[in-house]
């Protein structure tokens, strides 16, 4: 295991490499990252949610963080670090957490429609029940509840992708993922990239509107930025610079 200040040098040389990969690469690897967060979450669903839930979910970000993808939450903590260590500018930290938003938005879409609704996985049964109950959950919660949600949620996220850059190999990796995202997950924070998936769900089934999906997207992306550029980037970066 790394220590800490190496993980935050570790974490600032990853910023640099993600935010000079080609357009292509990032939209690929956005797309990719969307659906994998998307599929655990819809394993969560399938099992019935609870704690089982949250033990399959990480999956999807495990997947993402060693075979390869990109992760608006995680790179809201990993490229924010190459910011705050001045590696990164302001406008290639903001081009980068655009264009990988909008590519796992589609992938989260995608999955929604091929393999919720599509292959029928959540169109019946305990699997629509429990989708429609954790969403309405979702839609129904205030801006404000949605907002400190999503910080909680990424502030774990956030842990899991540094903690991940920390570990020396590839069980260590896992276990360094797992568990901070089964928490988040068995609390109920919110993620911003998986609503994306969840709430489309809903409205290709017409239980939900494209209104109803940004009224919850934005408070719990916003939450999501104080997570992770602020609670994790911001605040190890003045913790372990070097004086």
């Amino acid at each position: 295991m790394y220590t800490p200040e190496e993980i935050l040098e570790q974490t600032a040389a990853t910023a640099v490499v993600k935010v000079n990969k080609p357009l292509l690469t990032k939209l690929i690897l956005g797309f990719i990252g969307g659906a994998m967060i998307s599929l655990g979450y819809l394993a969560y669903l399938r099992v019935g949610g609870g704690l089982a839930g949250a033990a399959v979910f990480p999956v999807g970000l495990i997947v993402i963080l060693l075979a390869g993808g990109e992760l608006i939450t995680g790179n809201m903590m990993a490229v924010a670090v190459g910011y705050f260590k001045k590696r990164v500018t302001l406008s290639e930290l903001l081009q980068n957490w655009l264009v990988i938003t909008l590519a796992n938005i589609v992938g989260a879409i995608f999955v929604a429609y091929a393999f919720g609704v599509l292959a029928g996985t959540l169109t019946s049964g305990a699997g629509l029940k429990e989708a429609l109950q954790v969403g309405q959950g979702k839609l129904t919660a205030s801006f404000l509840a949605s907002f400190f949600s999503g910080i909680g949620c990424n502030w774990f996220v956030g842990l899991a992708v540094w903690l991940s850059y920390g570990a020396k190999d590839f069980s260590g990796k896992i276990l360094a993922i797992w568990f901070p995202v089964m928490t988040f997950v068995a609390i109920g924070f919110q993620h911003s990239v998986a609503n994306s998936f969840l709430i489309p769900f809903m409205i290709f089934i017409g239980h939900a509107t494209w209104v109803d999906f940004v009224s919850n997207f934005i408070p719990v992306y916003l939450g999501n930025i104080v997570g992770g550029a602020i609670l994790i980037s911001l605040f190890y970066t003045l913790a372990y610079k070097k004086h």
